[in-house]
This record gives C-alpha cells, sequence and structure tokens, in this order.
C-alpha cells in the first residue's frame, strides 16, 4: 500500500486507543476466585530461571517480570493491558488532558503533520501558528516517514525546554521555523462553532477529566450568542472514548433526570451497574453537579450526533442513550463497536493493570460490542461517496476481541476472517482507482469546515430541508457469515 494512502485510509485505528476506563486505583489485586495453578507457576518460575541463567547475554530480572505481565494480560483482550511507568505516566496525561508540549491538535495530510487547530492560550497559539499550517521538521528531524505518535512524541518533553518546528504555510507559500517552550498544556476536547443564525456545532474530541466542564462552558458560550437556539450538532466522530462518568454526564446534559443511560455487566459485584441521567452517577465526589449551570432549553433542542467507524467506547454510551431514549437522530457511519469497561487497578506508585471488567449495554438493553451503534440516517464522508471508510478498523477486526457475550465462537472465527477479506478487496479496489487516476485521494475536509459534508447533511435534517443519505453504506453484522 502506498505510503499516503496508508497514511490517510488507516486515520481511524486511534480509536483503538479509546479505553473506556473507571479510574478504581488500588494497591493490591483482588484475590484470585479459585486455587491458583502450581504445576503452571511451577513452570513459569522454570523458565524464568532458565532465561536468567542461559540467555545468551545478561537480561534485567525486572524488565523479565513486566513482560511476562504485559504478555499475560496482552492475550486477554485488546484494551487490557500492563503499564510500567513510562506508559502508566502517559495514560495518566491521557485521562487528564494534561501533558508537556507546544499546544496543537493534529492530523496527517501528505506525510506532513497538520495543524488542525492551536489549543487556546498555548505557547503554539502565542507563536502564531494557524489552522492549516503543515509542520515538516520538528528539531533537525524530518517528519515525513514519522507517525503521527512518533512526530507527537518529538514535540512534547521536559517543561521549559525548546522545540523547534518547521512550518510551512500554504495560503502564503512560504516556509519558516518557529522556536516553542514547552509548557503544561490543558488539552480542550470540547470546540463549538456557530454555523448560522440558531444552529450551532458541538464537538467532543475525547472524554477527559476537564470534558464536562468544557462541554459547560461552551453551551453556555453557544446560548449567550444563540439564546433561541434552533438545532444542535453534537459531534462525536473520531472520538476514541475516555471516562465513563464523562460520558454520563454529556448523555444526562440532554436526557430526562434519572432515565438509565447505560448498564454494565460482569464477573465481580462491582462490575454490575445501573448509571442514569442524574450527579449520584456522574459528578465527582463531593462535588456539585457540573451540569447545573447549563439552561433548561437544553433537553428540548433539536438534536443531531453525528458518529462514525471512529466513535468509540464512551462516544458510544452516549449515542446509543441519546438513540435509545429517542432524543437524538444519530447520523453518520456504524460505530467502532467498543462495548467493554476497563478498571484501572494501581500496581505499585508507577505501575498499574488495565484490565476489562464489564460489557456494557444501552438502556435497551443492547451489547453494542463488535457490532456498534447503527445510525438512523447513514450518510457518506463526502458528496463524492466513502473514500476510506471500507479501509478502518474497528473492534470486530481485532485480534482477541471480546464477543457480545452470546455468541458462537466457530461462528465469530468465520466471520472475522470474511472480515478480514472484505478489507483487503476494499483496499486493492481502492488503490487500483486511483493508480488509473495517476493521483492519490484528497484528504478528507477539517471537521466543522464548510466543506464537511457529514455536517452539511446534519444541519439539514435540523432545518427540514432534503438529507442526502448514503446509497452505498450497509449495516455491517457483528455475526455476519463468510460471503454475506
Amino acid at each position: 500500500m502506498g505510503a499516503k494512502l496508508k497514511v490517510a485510509g488507516w486515520v481511524a485505528v486511534g480509536a483503538v486507543a479509546g479505553a473506556l476506563t473507571t479510574m478504581q486505583f488500588q494497591a493490591n489485586a483482588r484475590s484470585s476466585l479459585s486455587p491458583l495453578p502450581l504445576e503452571e507457576l511451577q513452570q513459569l518460575a522454570a523458565v524464568f530461571g532458565m532465561v536468567k541463567s542461559d540467555y545468551v547475554e545478561p537480561v534485567d530480572e525486572k524488565k523479565l517480570i513486566n513482560d511476562a505481565i504485559a504478555g499475560m494480560v496482552s492475550g486477554l483482550d485488546p484494551h487490557s493491558q500492563f503499564f510500567d511507568k513510562k506508559n502508566f505516566k502517559e495514560f495518566r496525561e491521557g485521562s487528564t488532558g494534561k501533558f508537556v508540549g507546544v499546544g496543537i491538535e493534529i492530523g496527517m495530510e501528505d506525510g506532513l503533520v497538520k495543524i488542525v487547530s492551536p489549543i487556546e492560550g498555548s505557547p503554539a497559539f502565542r507563536a502564531g501558528l494557524k489552522s492549516g499550517d503543515l509542520i515538516s521538521k520538528i528539531d533537525d528531524t524530518a517528519v515525513r516517514g514519522l507517525t503521527l505518535d512518533a512526530a507527537v512524541k518529538r514535540m512534547r518533553g521536559e517543561l521549559n525546554t525548546k522545540v523547534q518546528l518547521t512550518i510551512y504555510r500554504k495560503n502564503e507559500n512560504r516556509t519558516f521555523p518557529v522556536t516553542i517552550t514547552r509548557e503544561e498544556i490543558h488539552a480542550q476536547s470540547v470546540r463549538y462553532k456557530i454555523m448560522e443564525p440558531g444552529y450551532a456545532w458541538l464537538r467532543v474530541s475525547q472524554f477527559q477529566e476537564s470534558t464536562v466542564d468544557d462541554f459547560v462552558k461552551k453551551l453556555e458560550e453557544i446560548y449567550k450568542a444563540e439564546p433561541n437556539l434552533k438545532g444542535l450538532v453534537l459531534d462525536l466522530r473520531n472520538d476514541p472514548g475516555g471516562l465513563l462518568d464523562a460520558s454520563v454526564a454529556i448523555s444526562a446534559a440532554f436526557l430526562p433526570r434519572d432515565v438509565e443511560v447505560v448498564s454494565t455487566n460482569g464477573q465481580i459485584p462491582e462490575s454490575k451497574s445501573s448509571l442514569k441521567a442524574n450527579p449520584e452517577s456522574y459528578a465527582r465526589r463531593g462535588g456539585a453537579d457540573p451540569l447545573r449551570k447549563l439552561p433548561a432549553a437544553l433537553k428540548k433542542v433539536p438534536l443531531v450526533v453525528l458518529v462514525n467507524e471512529g466513535s468509540a467506547s464512551a462516544s458510544e454510551i452516549v449515542a446509543g442513550a441519546l438513540q435509545d431514549h429517542k432524543r437524538a437522530v444519530i447520523m453518520g457511519a456504524q460505530t467502532f463497536g467498543k462495548g467493554s469497561v476497563q478498571t484501572v487497578r494501581q500496581l505499585g506508585p508507577e505501575t498499574a493493570l488495565k484490565i476489562t471488567t464489564a460489557r456494557y449495554y444501552t438502556p435497551s438493553g443492547r451489547s453494542i460490542q463488535a457490532k456498534g451503534i447503527v445510525p438512523d440516517i447513514m450518510l457518506d464522508e463526502t458528496a463524492e461517496g466513502n473514500v476510506f471508510a471500507a479501509l478502518r478498523m474497528r473492534e470486530a477486526d481485532l485480534e482477541k476481541h471480546l464477543n457480545a457475550g452470546n455468541d458462537d465462537p466457530a461462528k465469530n472465527e468465520a466471520a472475522d476472517k470474511a472480515r478480514e477479506a472484505a478489507r483487503e478487496e476494499a483496499r486493492q479496489k481502492l488503490e487500483a482507482e486511483y493508480a488509473k487516476k495517476q493521483e492519490p485521494p484528497k484528504p478528507l475536509p477539517e471537521f466543522g469546515s464548510a466543506q464537511d459534508f457529514p455536517l452539511t447533511q446534519a444541519l439539514n435534517k435540523l432545518k427540514g430541508e432534503t438529507v442526502i443519505v448514503s446509497k452505498t453504506a450497509m449495516e455491517r453484522k457483528a455475526e455476519a457469515k463468510p460471503g454475506e
């Protein structure tokens, strides 16, 4: 696959990173429900001893043990994970929305890092970087050839250190260097735009600790600008998920008090719960209701929720709750299908275990695990159709993914093979089409822009105008048989 096609086609794989995580830290893991398998533990100890004594060169004992734990957990499902010191630090930064860096939201375009938006008040914002700027070098390293994650790691660093970015500004056709001093950044997971009088677009890109407060603040600004709001588009496309309480709160903002938002069920008693649209289910311990300032009109405003294959986990909880209660029209593409709950249990001061403890269910009792939320109205990515949708991986494509809880394993294995074959066929077809045209596929328009086709259709729906629905998109079954 060509580099350009690979970058663009697999952009939604980032949805895998969206862990629906309940931050329940505790020092010790729960006792096992059954006696330990002594023979297997003896084998583990024997292997450890052999590696320690016979391997070609000395190995670090702590690394061996950490690798053994990581291997044990990674064999469970794609979302269970052992956090060593470095990974645990990165995980906590991701959930709090705080990190040390330059302060930009980024994507990829033509192999370069594209600035989607500088975070207001950040060093990048103060340095004059703009939406649409392309980063071609980070210090002395060329960006072309780096993954997005690798580029992010190079831009992040220690507090008060400097990084030089080489910027290409297309509309001015010039390249220039900018030196930026890294600071602690508070990422903004909520953005909005008044699209036209009476209609607003509100995007939630991730469910972090600050998301609910940011959500309330942006809605207050929307209603200040449009006191008689006629319609709202809640954009959850490519939202990989995040914190459970944040998803419950945002659902509750639009729903009647005390209706169920989501239920969970697993092996241990704490995993069996029903979370409702009330502060007891989403307010932080000892804190006031973060939604108390929202206008009452929000409960009734016409609402469209935009989703796509990259909408996962917590964003699927919101879409499922609003769909089941018929509070919103869900539009876009079938979502990622991550219907499992992970709990983080701290093992030591700097290590932790993220382990899947439950499946979650929408208010009507649906498990969306390995299936996702099917929109009420299917939309294409662009006016010309879907460019990359067939290539994007979802939960059902991940190795060792959980089933919905009551599936036939043999049937699931056959379905997995069929999905992989279909995606490979779609990839080959897309590459063949663009080989004939002798040009790479165009990058998708920025969310919230005037060229954002799904957003235009969502606004048309709110205004009672014609919606151009997809003629090709079909529901992707969780248990499809080969050939279906």
